[in-house]
C-alpha cells in the first residue's frame, strides 16, 4: 500500500541478522550499557568497561547505514559518561536521542523533540542536587527521552499537506 508509512532503516540490506533482532539487541545494549554506566563509580571499574563496551556496541548493532552508527556513538558515549558527574548534566540526554534520531532517519521536523530532554534536564537541574538523588533524576530524565523519541517517531509517521493551491481567475495587473 503506497499510504502506509514504514520505518526507513527497515529498508536498508543487512549483512547479518534480522531487522527485528538487530533492532531489539542494539536497543538493549545501548540502555543497558547506559545503566551500567549512570550506576557504576571508581570503585566499579568493571561495570565502567562493561558499560563502555555495551553502549558502544548497541550503536554498532542497530540496523542503519553504517557510518550515522558510527558517528553517534561517541557522541552518546561521551553524554552517558557526563552522567556521573551527578543530576545536574541530565540535559545532556539529549545527545544520545539525537544519534537515535539520526540513525533511524527521521525528518527534520522530527528534531524539535529534542527541545523535551534538554528541559526537563535544566528543570531536574534544579530540583536534584545530590548523586543521591540521581536515580530518581535519571529515571524522570529517561522517561522524557523515551517520550520524545515516540513523539518523534508520530512526527515522522505524519503526511505534510501539501500547501493549497490558489486559483487566480482574471489578470493580475502589475503595479
Amino acid at each position: 500500500m503506497a499510504g502506509v508509512w514504514r520505518e526507513p532503516t527497515s529498508g536498508i540490506p543487512l549483512r547479518w541478522g534480522t531487522y527485528t533482532g538487530r533492532y531489539l539487541a542494539g536497543l538493549a545494549y545501548i540502555c543497558g550499557g547506559l545503566v551500567l554506566l549512570a550506576g557504576s563509580n571508581t570503585y566499579t571499574v568493571t561495570f565502567l568497561l562493561l558499560g563502555t563496551v555495551s553502549h558502544v556496541a548497541g550503536w554498532f548493532i542497530l540496523p542503519a547505514v553504517g557510518a550515522r552508527r558510527v558517528w553517534v556513538a561517541w557522541p552518546s558515549l561521551v553524554c552517558v559518561w557526563l552522567l556521573l558527574t551527578g543530576p545536574q548534566i541530565l540535559f545532556a540526554m539529549v545527545l544520545p536521542l539525537l544519534g537515535w534520531l539520526v540513525v533511524r532517519q527521521r525528518p527534520l521536523r522530527s528534531y524539535v523533540v529534542l527541545v523535551i530532554p534538554v528541559v526537563t534536564g535544566i528543570l531536574l537541574a534544579g530540583a536534584f542536587h545530590t548523586n543521591q538523588d540521581e536515580p530518581l533524576a535519571f529515571a524522570i530524565e529517561s522517561v522524557s527521552v523515551f517520550g520524545a523519541a515516540w513523539i518523534a517517531r508520530a512526527l515522522a509517521t505524519t503526511k505534510r499537506q501539501p500547501p493549497p493551491r490558489v486559483a487566480h481567475f482574471g489578470r493580475v495587473s502589475a503595479r
